[in-house]
């Protein structure tokens, strides 16, 4: 009987004699695919010649696995009886990447375990399987109505029969991927704005969500709010009253689109914004890629972690190739505003505020001027659109929705013609 042959996820060895090559092809497997097989007892060529068992074969093979391979893994070790010969199966599954074996890192290729650094491990695999073009969402019942709204609202259009495979929302076997979730109408991401009362995280005031949707939705509403709050702050200098900018809404910006575009989405960690008394947090998830520089960083060479996502963002104009965001930072307010571990990168924006003045306006769903504009912005898409399918496409309610559209009508932004099934909106001004 031949058993097969060797491949990616599979590897034969003759004998336990060739334990310790048999514990690398293991590590070399699940830095590859997150699991493999391997057999002992069986040639090359997937021929079945037995292997030869005692008392404590089973034993120390799993004991040599739990001391060479890192981070420790719990493997399924079992007998099997094929052609009247013993075979010895070992199957290994681990999700703790990248794993090493004798101290050192390997990677299938075909049926070779080919030794790497871990540097270029760990990129080779998220630029692979790690890559959240590579992952398959958990919700395979997908809308894009926001998506499009957005792509019309630049000018542009896209073709229901075209765009996922154009956007690369699609995994080779069809299936939606980790990225077209957080595109989606409806996704398990939360975006949060959250404001403190002083220093520190002990009392949240407030907190906005703008996730659940379309993450590029999510990121512009997050925009509006924080324009909001920059156009209503008051410092006190010498005794006289003086209106400033709270930040620098470019840096905020730049700092805000960069945390979203590069944060490790395959963590299912979203961005977070935090208002303090003082300061603003922009943190994300993940830390530089491996064979990427500080240097690289501050002196704005372009490194998407999230390449499909970044051409999406350029398409709609969030964002420009140019590397330019970290060094307008930098430029105004230094590179200690930058906070890089392993895991985060958290970005403080100073407040042009002081402990005896502080006052930074609530923006909520509750308040217009934000609804308002993603109002408007749905009619110039489609002047036909219903009041239920912009709070769909919104996250808003509906009634939300309609004391909107009654302000702009009252403000004399917003008309209807037409009735009430068939009618279109008119924006005046």
């Amino acid at each position: 009987m031949i058993l097969g042959f060797e491949t990616e996820q599979t590897e034969f060895k003759k004998t336990t004699g060739e334990l310790k090559e048999g514990i690398i092809s293991i590590a070399s497997m699940l830095n590859k695919h997150k699991s493999g097989t391997l057999y002992f007892g069986v040639n090359n060529n997937g021929s079945i010649v037995g292997q030869q068992i005692g008392n404590d074969t089973l034993r120390e093979i799993s004991q040599a696995i739990a001391n060479f391979i890192k981070p420790q893994i719990i493997p399924s070790i079992s007998l099997e009886l094929i052609d009247d010969k013993n075979v010895v199966k070992v199957y290994a599954e681990g999700n703790d990447r990248p794993y090493s074996a004798y101290g050192k890192y390997y990677m299938r290729s075909a049926d070779e375990d080919r030794e790497i650094s871990p540097a270029v491990l760990r990129t080779l695999m998220m630029n692979n399987s790690d890559s959240m073009v590579n992952m398959e969402s958990v919700n395979q019942e997908l809308s894009f109505s926001q998506l499009k709204m957005m792509y019309a609202n630049a000018g542009l259009t896209l073709h229901d029969d075209t765009f996922k495979h154009n956007l690369n929302l699609l995994m080779q076997n069809g299936k939606y991927n980790l990225m077209a979730y957080i595109l989606a109408d409806n996704n398990s991401f939360s975006i949060k704005i959250a404001k403190f009362k002083g220093k520190d995280k002990t009392e949240l005031i407030t907190r906005n969500e703008y996730g659940y949707k379309c993450l590029l939705l999510a990121v512009k509403q997050v925009l509006d709010y924080a324009e909001a709050i920059n156009e209503t702050s008051v410092i006190m200098t010498g005794g006289q009253r003086k209106e400033t900018k709270l930040f620098d809404m470019d840096c905020f910006r730049e700092a805000w689109l960069n945390a979203c575009l590069h944060n490790s989405w395959v963590k299912k960690t979203p961005p977070a914004v935090y208002f303090f008394e003082d300061r603003i947090e922009i943190i994300s998830i993940g830390g530089l890629p491996d064979d990427y520089s500080l240097d690289d960083f501050y002196a704005g060479r372009s490194r998407p972690v999230n390449l499909e996502l970044q051409q999406i963002m350029v398409q709609l104009d969030f964002i420009e190739q140019t590397g330019h965001g970290v060094p307008l930072i930098v430029s105004r307010y230094g590179k200690n505003v930058f906070d890089i571990t392993e895991n985060f990168i958290t970005v403080t924006l100073p407040l042009n505020v002081s402990r005896e003045e502080n006052m930074i306006k609530d923006i909520s769903d509750n308040d217009l001027n934000n609804t308002q504009a993603l109002i408007l912005e749905m009619i110039s898409a489609d002047n036909s659109v219903t009041i239920k399918e912009m709070a769909d496409m919104s996250g808003l309610s509906v009634t939300a929705v309609n004391n909107a559209i009654k302000s702009l009508k009252d403000q004399g932004v917003l008309s209807r013609t037409g009735t009430r099934k068939k009618g279109q909106w008119c924006v005046l001004k």
